[in-house]
C-alpha cells in the first residue's frame, strides 16, 4: 500500500472531500451506528458518537476498494466521511428518541397532557419533530470553533484521538501551531517566533519536528525541512509496512469482537435467560433484581467509560438496589413491584437520582460559567501583555539594527518606532499566532447567522405544528437557552470528554418551570418539549466540535465538515423517526428489555420542578443526597490540580455516574465494571506504549458495542416472525 503524498497542512483543505462516495460511505456507516445506538439508548439511555470505529470502517470500505478508486482515499476525506456517520448515528439522543418522545407517549398522563388525551406520533409526526430539533445545533457551533478549537486548543480527547488514529492509517501528518512569544527575536518577519509542529502519527511513537523561522545567521528551514523530507523517503518502506500492521491489526480486533458479540446476541434470543443471571440466588434476582447479564456490549461501554466513572455507577446501584430498595420496601414506602416504575421501589430510588444529577449538574455547571469568565479575562490580560512584549521586542530589535526614530516622518524613507507601525507588527504576530486555514474553507458569518435564524423559525413551526396549544414564549426561550447551554458543552466536552447532556437537559427544566405558570393545564409537557430544544442544540454542537478538531489537527475544511453535518443530520431525521416506530412495533416498548429509564428521568424531572407531589419520605433523603453530592461537586471543581489532595479526588464519586447507577438495574452496571476493570488492566499493562494503545482499547471495545447493537435488529425479525425460544 502506497503512503500518501505528504500536502502541507493549510494546503488540504483544498483536496476534494464532499464526494458521491464518501457521502454514500458515511452515510451507511452512520445508519449501522444509529441502529446500534437505538438498541442501547432505549435500554440505559447510554448513546455513543462512534468516531474511531466510524473512520476505521471509512477507510476499511476504501481501502477495500483501492484498485478500483479513480483517485486515492485521503486522510481528509476520510474525516468526511467519519463526521457524516457521527451525525447520523447520534440522532436517537439527539432528537431525544430515547427520552422525550416515549416519555411523552408511554407515560404522559391524558391529565398532564394538557389535552384530556394521551399523545401518539406518526412517522409524519417524528419527522417534523426530528427537523425542528436537528439543525440549530450545527449553526450554534460555528462560531465557537475559532475560540476554542483554534485560539483556546482544548484538547477535545475523542476528537484527538480519531486524529491519530486517521493520521496513522493513512501516514500523514498533523500540523498544529504552538504559540512562542519570545521577546527581542525578530528578524525583521512578521511572522518570526512562530513555530509550526509537524508530527507524524506512527504504531509507538510521535515522532516532532519544529520548523522555527530563523535569522540569516542560523540555519537555513529550507534545509532542515530537505533534511526531515529525506529520511522520511529513506523509512519510506518501514512506514508502509507499519502502517499496514496497524491497520490489520485494528480491524482485525474490530471484527473479531464485533464476531463474539453478534454470536452473544444471536444467542441470547433463544436462551433469553442468559440477560439475567441470578448469580446472588434466587431471592436476590426475583425480589431485588440483582442478576448480571453477560453482555458484551455492556462490557465494551464500560471499556469506553474507564474504571472511575463505572466504579462509582457500581456505588450507585449498591446504594439504590442493595441498601434504599430493601429498606423503602421494609417500611412500606413503596409497596408495589420493585420494577414498578411509579409504585415500586424503582420508582421511588428514580427521585434520588435525580436529585443527585440535579445537584451535580447545576454545581459543575457554575463551575465553568465561573471558570470561563474567569479564563476569559485572564486571556484579555495575557493578549495585552503579550500585545507589549511583541512591541518591546520589535523596539529592541530596530535598536540593535541602528534604525533611527530621529528621522522627520515625512520623509519616505522613515522607518522608525511609530506607534501605528509598532501595532501593526504585533497585532500581525498575535494574529499569525491563531492562524487558521484559508477564509474561503471556513463558514461565512452570513450564513451563520443566516442558519440560526431559519433553523430557529423552523423549530418554533415545527413545534407549533405538532403541540398547538404551546405558545412560542416558552420555544423561543428554550432555543436562547440552547445557545448558552451548548456553549457549556462545549467547553465541558472540550476539556473533559464528557458532554454533559442530562445535566443540561435538568437544568433547562428548571429554567423554563420559571417562565411557564404552574396553573398552566400543559405546563408537563412545555417543559418536557423545552427540555427536549435545549438538549438537542447542546448534544449537536458537543458532537460537531469533536469533529472540528479532528478536521483542524487533520487538515481539513470545516465547511466541509459543516456540509457532512447537515448531510448527516438530514439522513438521521428520517431514519431515526423510522427506526424509533419499527422498535415499538416489534418490542411493545416498554417492556423487560427496553425499559427506557431516561423517559422516566425526563418526566419525573418535569413533575418535580411544575409542583408534583414527591413519594412517602423522598424529600428527606433526596435533599440530604443532594447536599452530599453538591460538596462533593464543589471540592472536584475548585481544588486545582497542584494541590496535595487532588489525587484523592477520584475517590469522591461524582454525581452523573452514582444516578447513573441508581436508575437502571444492577445488571447493565456489573457488566459495564467488568469493562472498566478491562480497561483499568489493559491501559496499566501498556502504560508505556503511549496514546495510540487507548485508541486501540476504543476500537476493540467499539467491535462489542456495534456488534450487538446491530445484530439486535435480526432478534428483531426473529421477534417480529415468531421464531421460538429454546
Amino acid at each position: 500500500m502506497v503512503a500518501e503524498e505528504l500536502v502541507a497542512w493549510d494546503k488540504k483543505p483544498a483536496i476534494p472531500q464532499v464526494t458521491f462516495r464518501s457521502i454514500v460511505a458515511g452515510l451507511t456507516i452512520g445508519s449501522l451506528v444509529l441502529i446500534s445506538n437505538f438498541q442501547f439508548g432505549l435500554q440505559t439511555g447510554w448513546v455513543s458518537m462512534m468516531s474511531l470505529p466510524s473512520a476505521l470502517l471509512g477507510f476499511a470500505v476504501f481501502r477495500s476498494l483501492s484498485n478500483n478508486l479513480g483517485y486515492p482515499f485521503t486522510d481528509v476525506e476520510n474525516v468526511f466521511v467519519q463526521s457524516i456517520s457521527v451525525s447520523v448515528g447520534t440522532g436517537p439522543l439527539c432528537f431525544s428518541f430515547v427520552g422525550i418522545i416515549p416519555a411523552i407517549e408511554k407515560f404522559l398522563t391524558p391529565e398532564e397532557t394538557g389535552l384530556g388525551h394521551s399523545i401518539t406520533f406518526s412517522i409524519k409526526d417524528l419527522i417534523v419533530w426530528s427537523t425542528g430539533l436537528g439543525f440549530f445545533g450545527i449553526f450554534f457551533a460555528i462560531p465557537l470553533r475559532k475560540q476554542v478549537v483554534v485560539k483556546e486548543k482544548l484538547p477535545f480527547p475523542s476528537g484527538s484521538a480519531t486524529a491519530t488514529l486517521i493520521s496513522v492509517l493513512h501516514n500523514t501528518e498533523i500540523n498544529e501551531q504552538v504559540p512562542s512569544f519570545t521577546s527581542g527575536t525578530f528578524s525583521g518577519e512578521h511572522n518570526q517566533g512562530v513555530k509550526y509542529r509537524q508530527t507524524r502519527l506512527t504504531e509507538s511513537n510521535l515522532n516532532t519536528e519544529e520548523y522555527e523561522p530563523q535569522s540569516t545567521n542560523n540555519n537555513d528551514p529550507d534545509n532542515r525541512i530537505s533534511r526531515t523530507t529525506s529520511n522520511l523517503l529513506e523509512s519510506q518502506s518501514l512506514i508502509e509496512l507499519k502502517q499496514s500492521e496497524i491497520y490489520s491489526k485494528n480491524l482485525k480486533n474490530l471484527v473479531f469482537t464485533f464476531s463474539i458479540s453478534s454470536l452473544y446476541t444471536v444467542f441470547s434470543y433463544f436462551v433469553p435467560v442468559i440477560r439475567s443471571l441470578p448469580i446472588f440466588g434466587h431471592n436476590m434476582s426475583v425480589n431485588h433484581l440483582w442478576n448480571f447479564q453477560p453482555s458484551p456490549a455492556y462490557v465494551g461501554q464500560g471499556i469506553i467509560m474507564g474504571l472511575p466513572t463505572v466504579s462509582y455507577m457500581l456505588f450507585g446501584a449498591i446504594l439504590g438496589w442493595g441498601i434504599l430498595a430493601p429498606m423503602v420496601q421494609h417500611f412500606g414506602w413503596a409497596d408495589g413491584p420493585i420494577g414498578d416504575w411509579k409504585t415500586g421501589a424503582q420508582g421511588w430510588i428514580l427521585w434520588i437520582s435525580l436529585s443527585v444529577m440535579v445537584s451535580d449538574s447545576i454545581v459543575s455547571f457554575l463551575s465553568i460559567v465561573i471558570k470561563t469568565c474567569v479564563n476569559y479575562l485572564k486571556s484579555k490580560q495575557n493578549k495585552k501583555n503579550e500585545y507589549d512584549d511583541a512591541t518591546q521586542g520589535l523596539i529592541d530589535y530596530r535598536q540593535q539594527r541602528g534604525i533611527s526614530s530621529d528621522e522627520d516622518e515625512r520623509n519616505a524613507t522613515y522607518h522608525g518606532q511609530n506607534q501605528e507601525n509598532l501595532s501593526d507588527a504585533a497585532e500581525i504576530q498575535q494574529e499569525e499566532e491563531f492562524s487558521d486555514v484559508d477564509a474561503k474553507f471556513l463558514v461565512s458569518n452570513t450564513v451563520t447567522v443566516t442558519g440560526i435564524i431559519i433553523s430557529s423559525i423552523v423549530c418554533v413551526i415545527s413545534i407549533k405544528y405538532l403541540f398547538k396549544d404551546i405558545s412560542v414564549y416558552p420555544i423561543f426561550w428554550s432555543i436562547v437557552l440552547a445557545f448558552f447551554l451548548s456553549i457549556l458543552a462545549v467547553r465541558a466536552l472540550g476539556e473533559t470528554d464528557l458532554n454533559p447532556v442530562s445535566g443540561i437537559g435538568k437544568l433547562s427544566q428548571l429554567f423554563i418551570a420559571l417562565l411557564v405558570s404552574k396553573s398552566h393545564p400543559s405546563r408537563i409537557l412545555i417543559n418536557l418539549v423545552a427540555g427536549g430544544i435545549a438538549e438537542a442544540g447542546a448534544q449537536q454542537a458537543g458532537d460537531l466540535m469533536q469533529d472540528l478538531k479532528t478536521g483542524h489537527l487533520i487538515g481539513a475544511s470545516p465547511k466541509c465538515q459543516f456540509y457532512a453535518q447537515l448531510i448527516g443530520t438530514v439522513w438521521s431525521v428520517i431514519l431515526s423517526s423510522i427506526m424509533y416506530k419499527v422498535y415499538n412495533l416489534v418490542y411493545n416498548i416498554p417492556n423487560d428489555l427496553f425499559r427506557i429509564p431516561t423517559a422516566i428521568i425526563w418526566l419525573d424531572c418535569a413533575r418535580l420542578v411544575t409542583g408534583q407531589g414527591l413519594p412517602d419520605h423522598v424529600f428527606e433523603f433526596a435533599v440530604v443526597m443532594a447536599i452530599i453530592f453538591g460538596v462533593i461537586a464543589i471540592l472536584k471543581n475548585t481544588i486545582p490540580p497542584s494541590h496535595k489532595h487532588y489525587g484523592k479526588l477520584i475517590w469522591l464519586p461524582s454525581g452523573v455516574p452514582v444516578g447513573i447507577g441508581l436508575y437502571n438495574i444492577p445488571s447493565f452496571t456489573l457488566a459495564r465494571f467488568i469493562g472498566g476493570l478491562v480497561a483499568y488492566f489493559w491501559l496499566k499493562r501498556h502504560q508505556k506504549e503511549g496514546e495510540n494503545r487507548k485508541v486501540d482499547m476504543i476500537i476493540f471495545s467499539s467491535g462489542l458495542v456495534l456488534g450487538e447493537g446491530l445484530f439486535g435488529i435480526v432478534n428483531m425479525i426473529m421477534a417480529n416472525i415468531d421464531v421460538p425460544h429454546l
